[in-house]
């Protein structure tokens, strides 16, 4: 095997194999900062941030032989130990094609359907735009009517900012046929089709709950889970959170999706509190309190995997005065309709991203809360007093992580700590949505 580098070389990529079927296989062991599709070849080049990720990427599919749509991929350490901007201009070669892959660099700014509209409408008729937030940072796609347009568009817009100083594109032709749009707003258009809705139907509880669109062409059943991880990818996600293993007493061969709780305090629960703890477990499809049993529920998880991570740690913990029962449900899913709440497109839903990360985290109740995504400004005082309602704070402390700032905050009781994690995560707090974990620390 070559000298460990953070740039993989993967063989065997078939032409039906898309850059963000790539991104999937790797983003759960770490941020990819470069891809490049050497498409003559068959080959693709992929930069992680560092030679750990790299290496737990190759440890994993050593064991386990990555394949995606069917086909087995390859793969192994470059020979690079990083990519220069000669390597990623040898990808640039791509097939021309009327659908154009955008990144979007140093983005100060934010980047909607429309703005792009305008930018790149000049050069063409543009049927369709989607938008979305991939570990490479703010992407499109944006589907011309013609091939010549966007040939023309790239050539005329190839690193070029949008705004001054900011805003770089960095564009190239990707390989999809055509566009999915099912929503026409800020995220996705149609502008062949001005008739889609704005939003799924569906009762969206709280600003951020219900952020659907934002996840091109992912359906919440079939061969991804909720969260558009293909299941190769989660199992790689599981495999580098736990070191090849999995936590005491889970099995990993459980496929049923769905739980039912019971025993919940009627008067003080709803289904975002319910989101709020079980999405630490896994993303969450959909959520419905049974109308002739108030204290029961019905939560729909990503997978099995999720859904049995969730009813491990969460038996018997307690929350608003009542010990939860939680079990597996009879019934495969829920089915939508008008007493349901619907997540499966929420931007809260924790496993979209660093999904090895957020498997790692989990654990049952503790007394300690982690909280991040916090204003820069924030104190302790405003800690304390966003969560002091709860119980009795025994200790808390503010700190910065690569420059951003976070708090502990440690209550007398895991049923406190527990009920400021429902209450208060993805609340508001001056401009930014706050998010609360269990922490396993013992001590402050």
């Amino acid at each position: 095997m070559a000298e460990p580098s953070k740039v993989i070389h993967v063989r065997n990529v078939g032409h039906e194999i898309s850059e963000n079927d790539l991104l999937q296989l790797f983003q759960p062991f770490g941020v990819i900062t470069k891809l490049v599709m050497l498409r003559a070849k068959n080959q693709a080049l992929l930069q992680m941030q560092d030679v750990p990720s790299a290496i737990s990427a190759l440890q994993f599919y050593a064991n386990v032989q990555p394949s995606i749509r069917g086909r087995n991929v390859y793969v192994q350490f470059s020979s690079h130990q990083e990519l220069t901007t000669m390597d990623q201009n040898q990808g640039r070669e791509d097939e021309p094609n009327r659908i154009l892959l955008v990144t979007i660099h140093h983005m100060l700014y934010p980047i909607t359907v429309d703005v792009l509209h305008q930018v790149f409408s000049p050069h063409g008729y543009v049927e369709k735009i989607v938008t979305f937030q991939k570990s490479a940072g703010f992407q499109a796609l944006i589907q011309y009517q013609s091939r010549q347009s966007a040939v023309t568009a790239r050539s005329t817009l190839q690193g070029r900012n949008i705004y001054d100083g900011c805003c770089q594109l960095d564009i190239q032709f990707s390989n999809l046929d055509e566009l999915q749009v099912n929503y026409n707003n800020d995220r996705s258009r149609d502008f062949t089709n001005p008739n889609l809705p704005t939003e799924q139907k569906g009762r969206s509880s709280q600003p951020g709950y219900g952020d659907a669109g934002s996840m091109y062409g992912v359906q919440g059943s079939g061969g991804r889970g909720a969260g558009g991880y293909s299941q190769m990818a989660n199992a790689a996600a599981i495999a580098a959170a736990f070191g090849g293993g999995l936590p005491p007493g889970i099995t990993g061969t459980n496929d049923r999706c769905t739980i039912l709780v019971a025993n919940l305090n009627p008067d003080r629960i709803d289904e975002d509190k319910l989101f709020n703890l079980f999405s630490i477990y896994g993303n969450i499809v959909r959520i419905k309190l049974l109308r002739n049993k108030p204290d029961h529920a019905l939560i729909q998880m990503g997978d099995g995997f999720q859904a049995e991570l969730a009813v491990h740690f969460l038996k018997g913990a307690m929350l608003f005065g009542k010990r939860l029962e939680v079990n597996f449900s009879k019934h495969p899913n829920i089915t939508q309709g008008a007493e349901t709440h619907e997540y499966v497109n929420s931007n809260l839903n924790r496993f979209n991203r660093n999904a090895a990360k957020n498997y790692r985290y989990c654990c049952s109740p503790t007394k300690m809360i982690h909280l991040s995504t916090l204003p820069q400004d924030i104190t302790e005082e405003d800690i304390v007093s966003l969560v002091e309602e709860h119980g009795t704070i025994v200790n808390s402390k503010v700190f910065e992580m690569n420059g951003k700032k976070q708090a502990l905050v440690q209550f007398e009781t895991e049923e406190q700590a527990t009920e400021a994690l429902v209450c208060k995560h993805a609340s508001p707090l001056s401009g930014s949505v706050i998010r609360i974990s269990f922490s396993q620390l013992q001590n402050i």
